[in-house]
């Protein structure tokens, strides 16, 4: 199953956009009021919570029966996630507009309109259709989808779900190691010996920038400053989610149908910082590795490709060549490896690459799944 989650701006008239920040506002409040229920009683039941406060919630607020139906859905989520995630038990708060939208109750969608539910009745709105075309064609499942609003315009959010044939190992034809990195964001090495590098040198640079913004805005400790610091992390955040489609796109598309992307496991980068200079931490640890490998591996998936993680060890210290391994076969400083024992000298993140092809290649003759 590929998931994908579509993010388009619907066009509101000022009158529909009064009845949709009522609506969005009255769902906050309800879930502010029953996430407070939730967190005296530990309930997490919903067919309980249905028979406690279903009445309460529609009187109280004004809610439509499937609005109250969803602010018991949306809570529960919230409580859950965070007690899976370990999360000791506190009140969840729910501090912007809300509205989640359940298909064919809340909302629905087709080539020509958004329709949306509100507590002022039913809106038909026009939408960004660009790119949306393809995900009308009858194979794809609309889930529960979230209205946004944002700088004055209106957002939905849509997860849209397919199922696809997994690529067997036995039909892959093609392997392309993918190292990733700082200086080159992406490094590919595929069976036909060819090397492809996605340079990060100016992207690197303007988050030095950014950062160097953020540290000036912070020693002001200003509400103006504050709220700066908050625009500027928006906008790095949508510039790293930019970069990292960029590259994905261009990956799947570079690389017939049957290529199998083989990826180190960054699980756990995070806590490598202190092997890390402290003026190079944000730099090396904060890219966004994992959305990376979760935007290559649905698209792939869309390409009848498919992405398989192993493990990391020696990938940078193995020498591609004669197999040999030792740290010092590598030169942080100058992004160079030359190995101790045959010599064989390249780019550092090209070797990792060509032991990620290696690696995929002993994993797939193995008969390993991929991820």
């Amino acid at each position: 199953m590929a998931t994908v989650t579509a993010k388009i701006q619907i066009y509101v008239s000022d009158s529909d956009t009064e009845s949709l920040i009522l609506t969005s506002n009255a769902y906050r409040k309800a879930c502010n009021w029953l996430s407070g229920k939730v967190f005296e009683s530990k309930e997490l039941n919903q067919r309980n919570l249905n028979a406690l406060y279903y009445k309460e919630l529609r009187n109280a607020f004004g809610l439509k029966s499937q609005m109250a139906q969803s602010v018991m859905k949306t809570v529960l989520a919230r409580y859950k996630s965070a007690k899976s995630n370990g999360h000791n038990w506190s009140q969840v708060i729910f501090k912007l507009p809300e509205y989640d939208l359940v298909w064919n109750r809340d909302y629905s969608l087709n080539q020509n309109r958004f329709s949306v539910n509100t507590l002022d009745g039913r809106l038909r709105v026009k939408f960004e259709k660009k790119a949306m075309n393809r995900y009308f064609d009858g194979t794809w499942k609309f889930g529960t989808a979230k209205l946004v609003h944002k700088a004055g315009k209106w957002f939905l959010h849509i997860p849209m779900t397919k199922a696809f044939a997994e690529l067997d190992p036995a039909d892959t034809n093609n392997i392309v190691g993918i190292d990733l990195g700082i200086n080159f964001l992406a490094t590919a090495y595929d069976s036909q010996g060819k090397t492809t590098f996605y340079s990060g040198r100016t992207i690197k640079h303007k988050r030095a920038q950014q950062k160097a913004v953020r540290k000036q805005l912070q020693q002001k400790q200003t509400a103006s400053a504050r709220k700066r610091i908050k625009e500027t992390g928006s906008r790095e955040n949508r510039y790293v989610t930019d970069i990292n489609h960029q590259i994905t796109k261009a990956l799947v598309e570079q690389y017939p149908v049957g290529t199998c992307f083989v990826l180190e496991d960054l699980t756990g980068v995070r806590n490598a910082t202190e092997k890390v200079r402290t003026k190079d931490r944000y730099v090396s640890v904060s890219w966004a590795f994992y959305q990376f490998r979760t935007l290559l591996t649905y698209k792939a998936q869309l390409n009848g490709q498919c992405v398989l993680v192993v493990n990391p060890k020696y990938t940078s210290q193995t020498c591609p060549k004669c197999g040999h391994v030792e740290k010092a076969n590598r030169n942080k400083r100058t992004h160079t490896f030359c190995c101790k024992n045959c010599r064989y000298t390249s780019n550092d993140d090209r070797i990792g690459a060509m032991n990620l092809h290696r690696k995929g290649v002993e994993a797939i003759s193995a008969g390993a799944a991929p991820a």
